[in-house]
């Protein structure tokens, strides 16, 4: 698969993606400054990494909503094409309204640096597709702003039509508030759009994807996307 890594100022995630990616997971990648216009012609998945694009200004993401390279995205998924936002990425995803919701501060007004538990929420995306749903996955988050929040027909939408990617959770699977690292409306970590070709996501699996780490649940996520 050939993947274009968006990099804006503040970006921080996009080395450690490329180098999951490239020489762990032996991909393509392109590395795709913001102020482009567009997509290389054989991008098969833009990655939107994680960081502080424009010093999370205003909003987490909402300047960088308006770089150049967007619409170029935009037109990409609007082709079916795939995009994956990881934790800034994916703040920087719902301010564009290619992913539902929004993402607002933690709930206890602090930024969470630590490893979580993911449970997967259902098969039917290409993110999800091989992992099980009896298992956990333990994924670090680096946050301050990864509250996601809905309203109720939203919410709702989202579970009818198995947009829920993740829940937090703990090593055994429960789901609940003792769980939840940021206040999340449903312990979500991560959702995809309803034609599940956009993802978003705040946990980091391109930091748990080296085996020096002692952890590669993300590379088991990425091998799922790969559908491997």
């Amino acid at each position: 698969m050939n993947f274009s890594i968006v990099v804006f100022p503040g970006s921080n995630c996009d080395e450690d993606m490329v180098y999951a990616l490239r020489e762990i997971l032996g991909q393509k990648v392109n590395k795709v400054f913001h102020k482009e216009t567009s997509l290389p012609q054989n991008t098969d998945c833009v990655i939107v990494p994680g960081g502080f694009s424009y010093g999370d200004y205003l909003r987490s993401g909402a300047i960088a909503r308006f770089s150049p390279i967007m619409s170029a995205i935009q037109q990409h998924a609007q082709k079916g094409g795939l995009v994956w936002g990881i934790c800034n990425g994916f703040q920087i995803l719902t301010e564009a309204g290619l992913l539902e919701g929004v993402l607002l501060k933690n709930n206890h007004q602090k930024y969470s640096c630590k490893n979580i538990y993911l449970k997967p929420a259902t098969k039917n995306t290409l993110l999800t597709q091989h992992l099980s749903l009896e298992k956990t996955y333990k994924i670090p988050i680096a946050h301050g702003d990864g509250r996601f929040y809905a309203d109720g027909n939203t919410l709702k939408s989202l579970q009818d039509n198995e947009q829920i990617l993740f829940y937090y959770a703990d090593n055994q699977g429960i789901v609940n508030e003792n769980t939840n690292p940021n206040g999340s409306l449903l312990n979500i970590a991560g959702i995809c759009n309803k034609s599940k070709n956009v993802f978003g996501m705040m946990p980091h699996p391109e930091r748990a994807s080296d085996e020096r780490s002692g952890n590669i649940d993300g590379k088991t996520l990425f091998l799922s996307f790969l559908g491997q």
